[in-house]
């Protein structure tokens, strides 16, 4: 069943981009902020599970609904609800649209707009200079995971508690990173409840990243995207959850090969347009996958 609510949830999300504003849902922050409250009072693995838990409290109401209600959630009613549950797992905002935003803002020389656009795109203070399209390029590959991809692979796996719970995270995730960089520009140290958050999406986000890596380099140039993706394993280090974000980064950079330039600003431009593109067709290599696996048996 959940492959039919899949089906139903992309198609449905493509035609409800305009309101789709809804399911940025910044009406968890307050939660978030006192959970992140709470996190800071410990450190290690009680920290992480601290964050587990916190999540997990707001997936309640859709495990809940699927225990009491079992038995009528069958075959159409559980269609629509997973694909309800669905709809407002993925995003929060629509990427596509968000990239077009950034770039429409950027030719037109409105340097607010493509500074906002960027900060979004990239989840850090960034100003309207093209030199930062590389950068948002990379991040393009990387919020792919975080807003498509990683829900859809926990969908699959989960149901739509499992999508719910990823997008959970994702907004904790970012609404600590929010706070740590307001601390730290009033000259506070790293929050300590950032690294706690970031483990528990970067556990969730492995398998994940390293499907869609793969994707990348089906859907794109194979060899390039490969030979990225074994020429960064060795040279680089750090904390895991970040060594996602920089693989799914370098091995789509490599994936889109080298764009032909036409003039001296062309090659740029080329590559977001192309990195959205890529995008794109990955979730399509991804959706023929899961179409054949359920056709063999294997599927959900």
């Amino acid at each position: 069943m959940n492959i039919w609510a899949l089906a139903l949830g992309l198609v449905c999300e493509r035609f409800l981009t305009r309101i789709l504003h809804l399911r940025e849902l910044r009406w968890f922050d307050r939660y978030f902020d006192w959970a992140l409250g709470r996190i800071s009072n410990f450190s290690g693995v009680p920290a992480l599970l601290a964050t587990a838990v916190l999540c997990a409290v707001l997936v309640v109401p859709v495990i809940a609904i699927v225990v009491i209600f079992g038995d009528h959630l069958h075959h159409v009613p559980y269609v629509l609800f997973a694909a309800f549950v669905l709809i407002f797992s993925l995003g929060p905002r629509d990427l596509g649209r968000e990239m077009d935003e950034y770039m429409s803002a950027l030719q037109s020389g409105d340097a607010e707009e493509t500074s906002r656009r960027a900060k979004e795109l990239m989840e850090s203070d960034a100003g309207a200079d093209p030199d930062n399209l590389p950068q948002v390029e990379k991040a393009v590959f990387v919020q792919a995971n975080n807003r498509i991809f990683g829900v859809i692979f926990w969908f699959l796996l989960a149901g739509p508690a499992g999508a719910w719970f990823f997008r959970v995270v994702d907004l904790m995730r970012r609404r600590a990173k929010f706070e740590s960089n307001r601390l730290r520009d009033e000259g506070n140290e790293t929050a300590p409840f950032l690294h706690p958050v970031r483990m528990l999406h970067g556990l969730l986000a492995w398998v994940p990243a390293r499907l869609l890596a793969l994707g990348y380099a089906l859907a794109g140039s194979f060899e390039d995207a490969i030979q990225n993706w074994r020429g960064f394993a060795p040279s680089e280090r750090g904390r895991f959850y970040d060594f996602n974000d920089r693989l799914l980064a370098n091995v789509g950079c490599g994936a889109m090969g080298q764009p032909e330039a036409t003039d001296e600003g062309a090659p740029k431009w080329h590559a977001v347009r192309s990195a959205m593109r890529l995008v794109n067709r990955t979730l399509f290599v991804w959706l023929i996958a899961i179409a054949l696996m359920t056709l063999f048996g294997q599927g959900f």
